[in-house]
């Protein structure tokens, strides 16, 4: 997570010292006023009774309780909206829910009631005492509670410890479903954009520019057009390239209306190339291929009278230059690959660029376009948002999305590999993903 999206876990040590920060005053004013109400109790004897007043008790612990109370509830609030508390802020880590954003209200208070559980059994057991008024055990009863109290809470703030996946979370954040990060070390997902931050993590691999010869680098430029330019003869135009020469049917005997000229005669392959007859002179009838209009240019230089099955090297646009720069498939279109997936149910279903899949995903900042695939899991073992996947060319990238119950892929090979939670994997056609009790095949169309 560390080197794909910039997060850090926040440490036990720094969990910690954010816990006793953010205790220490709600301790403080409960202790201070009990001890004060403890003190002003008075007991007296009337007919053969022992009577104790406890309106100072009652008076100040009233007091406390409900400046601890009104402390608990603004800091709940602030953590809930922001992930800050005053311990957060010192110790510079931040709480947040499995997504990134700010954890809510909900999930703030499901972790500070399992955390103070301990605290809140001694303050059950003072009330008790009160009520039932046990205030010559009220120590014994107290002590033991607030200590057993104090350590639970400890033990659960630094359970991250015993996290196997990295000390991301800890007891009250698997319950909560919740995580903490330390801003200082990484980055802050809550003003950045949530776990996968404000783009896409996963790596854009673009085939590098390759230099390589042009195909007709060996062939002769054409010459300019002033060069061919000879009396009446138009110039040939600029970089037309026309098609292969295709030599006539070879006919032994064909029409000729003007008179034989005396002369030795040759026959066979090997004869000389005619004379080009003058402008003015009639040309022999011959069949000639069809030439499209646009693709038309004068032969060049030198290739008539060229002997039946010899070719004549066509011209190309690059003659010109001795270099091409030319990128993969530049002769044509690349065919894109339509990828789909099958899920274990049997439903098909093709790939956008950006999915969600879950029980009921739901985009984040960005992802409002993404395609939401719903998958029914009646065990509810899918988290609402589990995976995210990414079309990319000849595979997809599957980042699990901090789910419960985490995801896997197991290649066509047979390997199966674990997804960490946040880190974008590349998936390839063939292979199959499973996200809680569900699986879907990859393929292409």
């Amino acid at each position: 997570m560390a080197v794909n999206l910039q997060l850090v876990p926040a440490a036990a040590g720094k969990r910690l010292g954010a816990a006793v920060i953010d205790w220490l005053p709600g301790v403080a004013v409960l202790v201070v006023t009990f001890a004060i109400g403890f003190a002003g109790i008075t007991r007296t004897r009337s007919g053969g009774f022992i009577v104790y007043d406890t309106s100072s008790l009652v008076l100040f612990g009233g007091i406390g309780l409900g400046l601890t109370l009104a402390y608990l509830f603004v800091v709940l609030g602030l953590e809930a909206r922001s992930g800050k508390t005053p311990g957060n802020l010192a110790m510079g880590i931040r709480s947040a829910d499995q997504d990134g954003y700010a954890p809510g209200a909900g999930a703030v208070f499901l972790r500070g009631l399992i955390t103070g559980a301990g605290i809140l059994l001694a303050l059950l057991a003072a009330v008790l005492v009160v009520v039932f008024k046990w205030f010559d055990a009220a120590l014994f009863i107290l002590g033991p509670l607030l200590l057993v109290g104090a350590a639970w809470a400890v033990l659960v703030v630094v359970s991250n410890r015993w996290d196997k996946n990295g000390g991301l979370r800890g007891w009250n954040d698997t319950a909560a479903k919740t995580l903490v990060f330390d801003v200082k070390a990484g980055r802050d997902p809550i003003t950045t954009g949530g776990i996968q931050g404000p783009y896409s993590f996963a790596p854009l691999d673009l085939p590098p520019v390759q230099q390589v010869l042009s195909p007709v680098a060996g062939v002769k430029a054409p010459q300019s057009p002033a060069s061919q330019t000879n009396g009446s003869q138009p110039p040939a135009p600029a970089l037309q390239t026309p098609p292969p020469a295709v030599p006539a049917p070879y006919n032994p005997a064909p029409y000729n209306p003007t008179p034989a000229v005396p002369g030795p005669q040759v026959n066979g392959p090997q004869a000389s190339a005619p004379q080009a007859p003058a402008p003015s002179a009639t040309m022999p009838s011959q069949t000639v291929p069809y030439t499209s209009p646009a693709s038309f240019a004068p032969p060049a230089a030198g290739s008539q009278g060229v002997p039946p099955g010899h070719r004549v090297p066509s011209q190309h646009v690059d003659d010109d230059v001795e270099r091409t720069q030319v990128r993969p498939g530049a002769g044509g279109p690349a065919q894109v690959a339509v990828l789909r997936i099958r899920l274990d149910d049997g439903r098909d279903f093709q790939l956008d660029r950006s999915v969600l899949v879950g029980r009921n995903p739901v985009g984040q900042t960005g992802e409002q376009h993404a395609q939401l695939l719903a998958v029914d899991d009646p065990g509810r073992s899918i988290s609402k948002t589990h995976l995210h996947l990414l079309t990319d060319g000849a595979g997809i990238w599957v980042t699990d999305r901090q789910s419960t119950n985490g995801s896997a892929v197991t290649t066509p090979d047979g390997l199966r590999t674990p997804l960490v939670p946040g880190v974008p994997t590349f998936v390839t056609p063939g292979s199959s993903v499973h996200f809680g009790d569900r699986t879907f095949y990859l393929g292409q169309a």
